[in-house]
């Protein structure tokens, strides 16, 4: 029997509904097959800069694709957290978020663009940073009883820097002019790098800064540390008392960093992301350069993340109330 064009029709539309099929899969097995961008929501040179591009770095190594970091700042991290939050769920577009910027600022902001659970998909926290106390140069205080007893002799005359109003920084500047009964005036910057460079010039006296961003300056000499924040002391500075110590049990102040990517993130990405940034946190090389910046390897991965977003939302509301601080824009 011959056969004909018109007799194979219908196994030619049976290969091509198969072929259609099987497209999708065959797209997400390739992930990634392109760039990937980590938005940075502050400046250069500050922590969540220094520790997203040496994830950048791990997850390029791990997944065999470029991750580009790009900078946008603004706004207390939001305006690079909104625009991660209106990206495509392709995971082509991740950001790297941290404490200060998603449970802290929903509590600030009465008119956010984006919501810290509904708009992320929660996929690892990579790290754990306690905060130090420096000061600049210039400041005739050795400890943080010495530079409250600074502050009770100059009232409103000693200014301390943030990356922003509401900032975990402002917030602990707060915590401690509370505890240690002294006044102090804030100064608001666009990044961690700029406060700290006016720190040292000695426009301003004192910030309460994550120890990846000022390591490099305190190493150097151009500013002076005198305390951390921590429930303990830092394996980077074991002879620098906490400010528990010091007298302050009030002022235990950490941030973590985690990887997010927007909300209804597909399942080979997710997959795929959340498989890498696990074998990162666990490798001892990548524990060895957290640690050299004053940072511990994050744990909580998926769904354990995001109860953690939710309890730290709950306490930060409280103390920002506590403190009446708020944003309306």
């Amino acid at each position: 029997m011959k056969t004909t064009f018109l007799s194979r029709l219908p196994k030619l539309a049976l290969w091509s509904a198969a072929a259609m099929l099987s497209l999708p899969i065959a797209q997400a097995a390739d992930y990634p097959a392109k760039p990937i961008t980590l938005i940075v929501p502050f400046a250069p040179g500050g922590s969540t800069d220094i520790l997203g591009r040496l994830v950048a770095e791990e997850l390029r190594n791990r997944l065999g694709q470029s991750v580009v970091v790009e900078n946008r700042s603004g706004a207390n991290g939001n305006i690079g957290t909104a625009m991660a939050a209106k990206a495509a769920p392709d995971g082509y577009t991740l950001l790297m978020a941290n404490a200060g910027t998603n449970v802290v600022n929903p509590s600030l902001y009465k008119n956010l663009s984006w919501d810290p659970i509904k708009d992320f998909t929660p996929l690892a926290m990579v790290a754990r940073v306690d905060n130090v106390v420096v000061v600049s140069p210039s400041v005739k205080a050795d400890s943080l009883k010495a530079f409250a007893e600074v502050a009770r002799e100059n009232p409103g005359a000693i200014n301390y820097g943030s990356v922003g109003i509401g900032s975990i920084f402002h917030l602990a500047g707060e915590i401690f002019s509370q505890s240690a009964h002294v006044q102090m005036t804030h100064v608001a910057y666009r990044g961690a790098n700029p406060a700290l460079t006016d720190t040292i010039a000695g426009n301003i006296q004192v910030m309460f800064a994550t120890i990846p961003g000022a390591l490099p300056f305190i190493q150097a000499g151009r500013l002076k540390a005198i305390a951390v924040t921590g429930q303990q002391r830092s394996s980077l500075f074991p002879d620098l008392p906490t400010a528990i110590e010091e007298g302050y049990p009030e002022v235990v102040i950490d941030n973590w960093f985690a990887v997010l990517g927007p909300a209804g993130l597909s399942d080979e990405p997710k997959d795929k992301l959340m498989q890498a940034l696990s074998g990162m946190t666990q490798d001892p090389a990548f524990q060895e350069k957290l640690k050299l910046q004053g940072a511990e390897p994050g744990k909580a991965m998926g769904n354990e993340l995001e109860q953690q977003m939710v309890a730290d939302i709950a306490r930060w509301k409280n103390v920002i109330a506590t403190a009446n601080i708020s944003i309306d824009d």
